[in-house]
Parts: structure tokens; C-alpha cells; sequence
């Protein structure tokens, strides 16, 4: 069978009509984790599994590989693991899965390893194995130490920067492809610049995704949720689910998201177009094209379902929850969950519940409302459904769409997208560095996003060497 064989041709109890491919998230040890960030709400979903030890079995770990193979008809298959913490599960659980890959795999089907860790257990043999067979790596970080220590603790409430470092050493070690996934939290709002270029210039960065921090919660629950979301003593953990219009003091602000973005982007655009890839940036440049990559900004969503350590698949790593339970591996075949008609009524339900501010909004073909999980504020009409995120993705995409205009139209013409930081010099020195900065913080442009930018206040991988090194960097 080659990789464009329907499955239902070879499996005829599977669904003919499935998605030729989907993205699904492995949680090899569920909810567990070696750290104990503040903001993160997945600690409580070891609430829905008491009394177990949350580790896939070799025989989970078996149905998992065979179905997700069998079920794709495309020719690139991505096996993503994430957790809570997959590096618990040491390296001889994943040295396995590969065997599996490779025993399952059909001819001309190729499969990408994700594998998105905090970085804490990475060594010499995690990163030797890692780049022996092709791993992309996601590497939690959330700024500089100052920023990053806010919310991302260990069990004791002491920060892991040091240690998350020592990870990323260990892959630099051994040229391991990776990315930075870094929240965007009340910590770190205001200061995007400084944490995009301590990525850039410090980590080496070439790949960089921004995860917005959305804590949602009741009148009933804020309060309990405002201490975080692991074991309080004496009081029973909260199992978080997406419920309420209140968000916890972590959260980022809805329009500062928007200006966080923004300020990335002016720095972005000046110096990096081509070299370092910000995925909501390329997100944005694909829908020009009328691609939609990223199920937060398609019209629907739907294929990107989550798999817990026991089987039990869940309609959105976001969404892991008993309302959204779709079944187990063990009973019903992936595919079948994944085409099932809840699994299409969950995704089309993105597209057909917009507002009618959505609806006749100016940038709806690049946000399209944004991800489900985060409609619940009110629109400007008062209809509920808005999403939180709403004035800063509608400050986002009115600020950088007519630059992204001019990208897609390099494009097609047959130019490359980094010939717009051209332009963009050209007009810089047009205007003269002494004109209001175009990121909107209200500074000269000289002194926020041009020449003389100020160094970071925050100290760097070594106390002390940020500013140094990002100076040196830049000239």
C-alpha cells in the first residue's frame, strides 16, 4: 500500500470520508510533570484519571503508531509527542516508538518526530538520539531568566531558567533542530522585543511560536484559580475546564497580546524575514494565499485532537475534558473518532458560531475568529461568543496586513518575502529616525525600534552578558 491508498481500501470498517491527515497530540505520561509552572492549567486534568499512574503501556504505545499510519493518506505523518512532561517516560519508551515507525510505516510514507519538552531532563544521550533520527524539538522558554522564573517553577517555587538552559546547551551540543515555544503572560507582555531578541541573539532561535495565556474561570472558582492550578494543601485540586468569562491575574491582557505581537514584529520585519520564522507571521502570510495552516486562524478546526497515556482521545489538546471525550483507541479506531460526527460538529462549530462582529470584521480571513476556547467575552453589540483576544488580534493583523500584502505580492512575482525589509528601509530613513515609532509605544522611532533601541534590562543565559551580546549581535 503506498501512502496515497484510501485506508477504508485496506481496512474497510474505516471511514472512507476521514481527513486524508490530522495532527494529533500524544501525552505519553498525561497530566504528569517535573515542574510545576503556575499558569498551567494541564496539571488539573490528573483529576479526570485518580488513583492511576499516568504512563502509555507498550501496548497503547502499539495502537497509537499502527493506527496513526494507517490512517493518513498523505505522504508526511507527524508522531507529536507532548505531556505534561514526555521526558519522564525516559529515552527507552521513545527509542521503541521509533521501532514501531519504522515497522508500521508504509512504503513512501515519512514521518516528522515532534517532541515539545521544558527542557529540564535533556542531556547528552536525549540529544544524541534526538538528532540520529531527525527530531524537531520545542524548547519551553519564556523570555529572559527575570520573565521566565515568574510562572515557570519547579516543586518547590524556585525557578528553572538555570536548568532549562542546560537543555538547550545539550541540544546546541549536538545540532538538534529546535524551536522556542514561549506563553505570552502578564509577566512578559510588555517587553516582546526584548524577548524575541533574547531568542534571536542569545538562544539562536530560528523558529519561534507565541502561546497566549488564557485562564478562564467563574465567579466561584477565580479565586482558587488565581493561586494556581497544583495541589493546595487542604483544599481539593480544580479540575480546569473551559468555563467562565473571568480570567486569572496571569492571563495576558487581550489588546496587550495584540501589542506584544507587534512589537516582535517591527523588529522582525527590519532584520529577520527569511532567517527567523515566527509561525503566527507565517500564518498570516499564508492566508493570502488562501492557505490556513494553524487551526486557531482556519474557518474550521477539528484535526488536531489530543491522545492521553491510556487511549482516551479528546477532540482539542484545549479541550480535554469529558464533554469531549471521543472514545479510546483500545475500542474504536482513530480514524473513526477523528471523522466521527461529533469530532466534525466540534470543528465546523468554529466557523458557524461567529458573531456578527466576527462576521463582518476586516481581518475575519486572517483571524476567523480566533480558537473557541477563548470566545467568551461579549462583542461590541453585546452578543456573547466574542473572543477575548479580539482587540489585540484586531490591533495585530489592521497594523501588519498591508506589509504582508506587499510580501505576498513579492511572492508572486517570483521575489523573495525578505526583499519588503528593503522597503521598509527605505521608508525608515524616509521618515527620519525621530518620528513617533510605528509599533505604537509612543517613543522616538530612534530609540524604541531603531538604532539606538535601548539593550534589555534583563539579564541573558549568564547573569549580566545579555546586553553585551545582543549589542554585539545587532552591529
Amino acid at each position: 500500500m503506498n501512502q496515497f491508498t484510501e485506508p477504508a481500501a485496506v481496512f474497510p470498517s474505516l471511514p472512507a470520508d476521514g481527513p486524508p491527515g490530522f495532527h494529533l497530540l500524544a501525552k505519553p505520561s498525561g497530566s504528569t510533570c517535573n515542574i510545576d509552572c503556575t499558569y498551567c492549567f494541564f496539571l488539573s486534568k490528573e483529576a479526570l484519571y485518580p488513583n492511576e499512574k499516568s504512563r502509555m503501556s507498550e501496548a497503547t504505545l502499539d495502537a497509537y503508531i499502527r493506527q496513526l499510519l494507517e490512517s493518513h493518506r498523505v505522504p508526511q505523518v507527524t508522531v507529536a509527542w507532548q505531556g505534561g512532561e514526555p521526558t519522564l517516560m525516559k529515552l527507552e519508551f521513545f527509542k521503541h516508538a521509533v521501532e514501531l515507525v519504522e515497522k508500521y510505516r508504509k512504503p513512501g510514507q515519512t514521518v516528522q518526530h515532534t517532541f515539545q519538552t521544558n527542557g529540564i531532563l535533556l542531556n547528552d544521550d536525549w540529544c544524541a538520539f534526538f538528532k540520529e533520527h531527525n527530531f524537531l524539538v520545542g524548547l519551553s522558554v519564556d523570555g529572559p531568566r527575570e520573565l521566565h522564573d515568574t510562572y515557570r517553577v519547579d516543586r518547590r517555587q524556585q525557578g528553572t531558567f538555570d536548568k532549562v538552559m542546560q537543555g538547550w546547551r545539550a541540544l546546541k551540543r549536538h545540532d538538534v533542530d529546535f524551536n522556542i515555544l514561549c506563553t505570552v503572560n502578564a509577566a512578559n507582555q510588555h517587553h516582546g522585543r526584548e524577548v524575541y531578541r533574547f531568542f534571536r541573539d542569545e538562544l539562536g532561535a530560528k523558529w519561534v511560536q507565541f502561546i497566549p495565556i488564557i485562564e478562564r474561570a467563574t465567579e466561584q472558582t477565580i479565586d482558587l484559580a488565581n493561586l494556581g492550578w497544583s495541589e493546595q494543601a487542604g483544599k481539593k485540586r480544580l479540575l480546569y475546564t473551559q468555563t467562565g468569562n473571568l480570567v486569572t491575574a496571569r492571563s495576558v491582557g487581550g489588546k496587550q497580546y495584540g501589542q506584544f505581537l507587534i512589537d516582535v514584529f517591527e523588529e522582525w520585519v527590519r532584520h529577520d524575514v527569511g532567517e527567523v520564522f515566527v509561525q503566527i507571521f507565517d500564518v498570516t502570510l499564508e492566508a493570502f494565499f488562501g492557505r490556513h495552516l494553524l487551526c486557531i486562524h482556519a474557518p474550521t478546526c477539528g484535526y488536531g485532537p489530543a491522545l492521553e497515556y491510556n487511549g482516551d482521545l479528546y477532540s482539542c489538546d484545549h479541550f480535554v475534558e469529558p464533554k469531549y471525550l471521543l472514545g479510546n483507541i483500545h475500542e474504536t479506531h482513530m480514524l473513526k473518532l477523528v471523522a466521527s460526527p461529533e469530532q466534525r460538529k466540534f470543528g465546523e462549530a468554529k466557523r458557524d458560531t461567529l458573531t456578527a462582529q466576527c462576521q463582518s470584521c476586516k481581518v475575519r480571513n486572517w483571524c476567523n475568529g480566533g480558537c473557541p476556547k477563548d470566545r467568551f467575552a461579549l462583542s461590541r453589540d453585546g452578543e456573547p461568543g466574542q473572543n477575548y483576544l479580539c482587540p489585540g488580534l484586531e490591533l495585530f493583523f489592521m497594523h501588519v496586513g498591508p506589509t504582508f500584502n506587499v510580501m505576498a505580492q513579492l511572492l508572486k512575482q517570483g521575489h523573495a518575502p525578505a526583499d519588503v525589509m528593503e522597503t521598509i528601509a527605505a521608508l525608515d530613513e524616509q521618515r527620519g529616525p525621530y518620528r513617533p515609532c510605528d509599533c505604537g509605544s509612543g517613543k522616538k522611532f530612534r530609540f524604541c525600534h531603531g538604532d539606538s533601541a535601548p539593550a534589555s534590562k534583563f539579564s541573558g543565559v549568564n547573569p549580566g552578558a545579555a546586553a553585551p551580546q545582543a549589542e554585539q549581535a545587532r552591529s
